[in-house]
């Protein structure tokens, strides 16, 4: 089993859509949301992600086809 610690970034659109579940429910994927900032207009979260590789790729490419930006995320945060 894999980990990866994500950044996702929503655009205005997308701020009230449930994306993470999504997510979780369409892939063998464990999410852990670690640090999260959400207003009406943007918001960010920092996701910690486990499964097995494959799914985790496809996982990815699923967040990025919904609109999502998703890039690695390094430090800030909590342990």
């Amino acid at each position: 089993m894999a980990r990866r610690r994500l950044r996702l970034i929503f655009g205005p659109a997308l701020v009230k859509e449930p994306v993470i579940y999504q997510l979780g429910r369409k892939f063998e994927i464990v999410t852990n949301i670690r640090r999260a900032d959400v207003t009406k207009d943007q918001g960010w979260v920092l996701l910690e992600v486990s499964g097995e590789p494959e799914e985790l790729d496809q996982g990815v490419a699923f967040l990025e086809s919904q609109g999502v930006k998703v890039e690695p995320a390094e430090g800030d945060l909590v342990e």
